[in-house]
């Protein structure tokens, strides 16, 4: 019974608040319930979706990149520990994990700095280079998801050579509406509790919109290793929004500060029983702090203007950002490193309509970046970091194509300070400077209002980071003591993609296939042998690759009600050039297959119970055995499925009041598995057993509430 706790304490708290809001809300006329819209099926498919796109905000219909859109009411009914582990089953999207807390979004194959995030406009920066770093954003904040999959080099510059994620805000409310919205959730493997409350508004065009979010789990456990230690994490985020909306535009100012302590899943064990090793006194169901572990404040401030200048819009974005991450290692008190890093992001574009339909945008964008140590430990320099990109992109629709394309000049100063540790040079002091010329051309063929045909062509470019230049220093989270290459040289792409799409009454179909050629590919690599401080030891280099791929997806709904779904995503990698058990590149994801069945009911309770749904799905990850195997760096990854379920309403009470509801199980079968991105994966090997590494989260049941009331 007291794993239950949490969730008694959720209900009663979310009962409690919504019969007191209720009170003075019986007699409103509008329902509370802000997702009431279309399942998170029919939304994917719908062309009049506006994405952001390569060329300025178009419609999805019109948009010849591969895009993806994860709509409100998808994120809502979904699940995970972490923002990027419950949408990392979209098509061509994965994940390379850490535990439980700490996961990184990876775009068809590729990850870590060639995936830009944008939130609140702007690219998340912090220590993203690393395994054990996660992604640092409010997602409590998040209304809904674009995936752009491929270079993006266009828009948003050096890094974006894999895609994009951008991370939409809730909109505006309408004139005159105040919004509250309180919610929770708790899954059971963890005991991870949830719980965020939001307030909003409108008031003759002044727009408020305060969020505070609070969430923490416990060690996860499965059938095979116990309780992970160091699996547990601590998360509370602030953030809010003020402006206002005029006929000449729009100025907004939006701040939010995220405070994320997740624990350091090493993976050691007892060298006679083969158990995983908890630091001495700790309990694997305590919430408390626990070596080692990691403590990352990430503050932002962004101000959002638009003007409208002509037949167009002026916009203009500034930003700051503060990254401070410490690991402690061996006192709760005193930081062994300790990473602040500054950032300054700057984005002023010119969107306009010409009299003969072409649409025109240009701009300038780019970024300040200050890093500090403060730690007795290093892995990185200090360093600083100033780029520029000029870009001019243009579309225009003739019949049924519409063709869109630009070009895209960036350059890039870094600048890396000497460090003396011991008497010894750790870092030496350099500077370079890197150049990149990007480009996008691309058509859509409207074949006829169900059907569109798409092919797209985009160069992508990437400079080297400051960690694969010259980190020197041992990563505890991914268990490796990683080495830069000065020489480095920048990477970049050239991708070409073919998709197509039909939607009709019954069925819709969703098809994509690329390849990608990348020059001058950075990755990881093991030295045979060699131990530095006890670890082994890693250095970055690069060679020529080659990705190929694609996704599918088809969605055939012989009754309104019902939706069968299935998805294929792969990725196949190459080295070139080469021949033996290095050819393969690494930390690639296995080619994955979903199958998901869902069936909405009729609304039944006089129009108390609304919206209710049930589904099933079952997830197969294929063997990976296309992996990096120079000097062990990879092995091969068994094949595993999972099968969920879920099912949800949305109850009326008290008036025209709701309570959103959604319950799931997550690995329902309990199965042991260990993704082929997991870093735990390569952790101690149990001398038990001879299994090596951790493997991954096992039976998960989650109920998530929200509570959302207009006034």
């Amino acid at each position: 019974m007291k794993m239950f706790k949490p969730l008694s304490i959720l209900f009663c708290f979310l009962a409690g608040f919504n019969l007191l809001l209720a009170e003075g809300q019986h007699n409103h006329q509008h329902s509370s319930c802000v997702n009431d819209s279309l399942d998170p099926i029919k939304e994917a498919i719908l062309h009049e979706i506006v994405v952001s796109g390569l060329t300025g905000t178009q419609r999805m219909q019109d948009a010849s990149a591969p895009f993806s859109v994860i709509t409100p009411n998808a994120l809502h009914q979904s699940f995970g520990s972490n923002f990027v582990d419950a949408i990392g089953k979209l098509p061509g999207l994965s994940q390379i994990s850490t535990g439980s807390g700490i996961s990184k979004p990876v775009i068809r194959g590729l990850g870590y700095n060639r995936v830009v995030v944008v939130d609140n406009g702007i690219r998340q920066e912090g220590q993203q280079w690393g395994d054990e770093h996660g992604l640092e954003v409010a997602a409590e904040g998040i209304h809904s998801v674009e995936v752009l999959k491929g270079p993006a080099s266009l828009m948003y510059g050096s890094d974006a050579l894999a895609g994009v994620l951008i991370l939409h805000p809730e909109p505006a409310l309408e004139e005159g509406i105040r919004h509250i919205r309180v919610g929770g959730e708790y899954q059971s493997n963890q005991d991870l509790y949830a719980y965020h409350a939001t307030l909003a508004g409108n008031q003759n065009g002044w727009l408020w919109n305060w969020t505070f979010a609070d969430k923490a789990a416990h060690c996860y456990k499965n059938d095979r290793d116990g309780y992970v230690p160091g699996s547990w994490f601590r998360q509370w985020d602030v953030q809010g929004m003020f402006g206002i909306n005029r006929s000449w535009g729009h100025s907004w100012l939006r701040f939010s500060h995220v405070d994320f302590t997740p624990g350091i899943a090493e993976g050691e064990r007892d060298a006679v029983t083969g158990e995983l090793e908890f630091e001495e006194g700790a309990s694997a169901k305590s919430y408390h702090r626990q070596l080692p572990f990691q403590r990352v404040l990430h503050t932002k401030a962004v101000s959002d203007n638009a003007w409208k200048l002509g037949n167009g819009q002026l916009k203009a974005i500034v930003g700051y950002q503060r990254n401070y991450r410490r690991e402690f290692e061996d006192s709760k008190h005193d930081a062994e490193l300790a990473l602040k890093l500054h950032t300054v992001n700057y984005d002023v574009k010119y969107q306009t309509t010409l009299e003969s339909d072409w649409k025109l945008a240009g701009g300038v964008n780019g970024m300040f970046q200050k890093n500090e140590n403060e730690g007795e430990e290093y892995l990185i320099p200090d360093y600083r970091l100033f780029d520029v990109g000029l870009f001019a992109t243009a579309s225009r629709q003739w019949n049924d194509w519409h063709v869109s394309g630009g070009i895209r000049a960036d350059k890039r100063f870094l600048s890396s300070d000497e460090l003396i540790d011991d008497g010894t040079v750790r870092f030496s002091d350099f500077d370079k400077d890197f150049t990149g010329i990007t480009g996008s051309v691309g058509t859509v063929w409207n074949i006829t209002d169900a059907a569109n045909l798409r092919l797209n062509w985009a160069r992508g470019f990437r400079a080297p980071t400051i960690s694969e230049l010259a980190s020197n220093g041992v990563h505890e989270g991914s268990i490796q003591y990683e080495t830069g290459n000065q020489t480095l040289k920048p990477e970049y792409s050239q991708q070409v993609d073919l998709g197509f799409d039909y939607t009709s009454r019954h069925i819709s179909i969703q098809a994509a296939v690329f390849v990608n050629r990348i020059d001058n590919y950075i990755y990881l690599n093991k030295l045979a042998g060699m131990l530095t401080d006890g670890y082994q030891t890693y250095q970055y280099r690069q060679g020529d690759a080659r990705l190929l791929g694609g996704e599918l997806t088809i969605d055939v709904h012989p009754l309104d009600a019902l939706h069968i779904s299935n998805s294929l995503s792969w990725v196949e990698s190459r080295q070139l050039h080469r021949h033996d058990d290095g050819k393969y590149l690494p930390m690639i994801p296995a080619p994955r297959w979903n199958t998901d069945v869902r069936y909405s009911f009729k609304d039944f309770a006089h129009g108390h119970c609304t919206r209710p749904f049930a589904a099933v799905g079952w997830e197969y990850n294929f063997r990976q055995d296309h992996y990096y195997g120079t000097d062990d760096t990879e092995t091969a990854t068994p094949d595993y499925g999972l099968l969920n379920v879920s099912c949800g309403i949305d109850l009326h009470l008290w008036g025209h009041n709701c309570i959103e509801l959604t319950l799931s199980c997550q690995n329902l079968l309990d199965k042991v598995y260990q993704p082929h991105t997991s870093r735990l994966k390569y952790a101690d090997t149990n001398i038990l057993t001879g299994r090596q590494g951790v493997f991954a989260m096992g039976r998960n049941f989650c109920l998530k509430a929200n509570i959302p009331i207009e006034f």
